[in-house]
């Protein structure tokens, strides 16, 4: 496994960074939720970056309506989509209609798109969960093991909100040209080095670094301590 650690004062500017710099190419862009990613996509809206030929995508969604606080779209619409003139284009997980319509829609989305082989996202920005888990693929879970799919439901969360998800799925978060990984605080540690440092465990995250190309890791000096 081959990734990037960087340990950074602020990885949310380093982020914003990325994420500006991919949207102004033109790049297809896949988001994620999370207070570290808002700090991000805060910071992005304020650069002067050119948005208007950027796709977004999302890795995950929970089963909740486009306004509901615990909705990674409406996170990263009030933090960075609202404040864009012009804005790009959206392409949601519409989580509302449940995991299985709703994985069903946005693997449509997707296959128009790119076609019926996986989705290569220019930039797929992933956070880290305690237990390792990454979009919504949670340890031990029976969606780990979908290969024929780019987006399965995932009826239980392994962590709150315990609401049904709709995820990405190995093989699609794997394909990305670039993947991000940014995590802070010292209660996700043990995941970073469960994750990414040596002799760790299997855990989705690292499954992902293992398998994708292009792997960077932005973390905070709280975050990297255990590695």
């Amino acid at each position: 496994m081959t990734v990037d650690v960087h340990v950074l004062d602020d990885p949310a500017a380093e982020t914003a960074l990325r994420l500006t710099t991919a949207a102004s190419t033109g790049g297809h862009l896949a988001l994620t939720g999370g207070s570290t990613p808002r700090a991000a996509y805060e910071q992005a809206a304020a650069l002067s970056g050119d948005w208007r030929r950027a796709t977004l995508w999302w890795g995950d969604e929970r089963c909740v309506a486009p306004d509901d606080p615990r909705s990674n779209y409406a996170l990263a619409r009030d933090a960075l989509i609202a404040h864009l003139d012009p804005a790009p284009r959206v392409e949601r997980i519409e989580g509302e209609r449940g995991p299985g319509a709703g994985a069903e829609l946005y693997e449509s989305a997707l296959r128009a798109t790119f076609g019926d082989a996986a989705p290569v996202f220019d930039l797929l920005l992933l956070g880290l969960g305690p237990d390792g888990h990454c979009a919504s693929l949670f340890p031990g879970a029976p969606e780990l093991a979908v290969t024929d799919r780019c987006v399965v439901g995932v009826e239980r969360a392994g962590l709150e909100p315990f609401v049904p998800r709709i995820s990405l799925t190995l093989p699609a978060l794997t394909a990305a040209r670039e993947t991000l990984f940014v995590v802070t605080g010292a209660e996700k540690a043990d995941a970073v080095r469960v994750a990414f440092g040596a002799g760790g465990d299997d855990v989705p995250a690292r499954r992902v670094a293992e398998g994708a190309a292009g792997v960077t890791v932005l973390l905070d000096a709280a975050a990297a301590h255990a590695l």
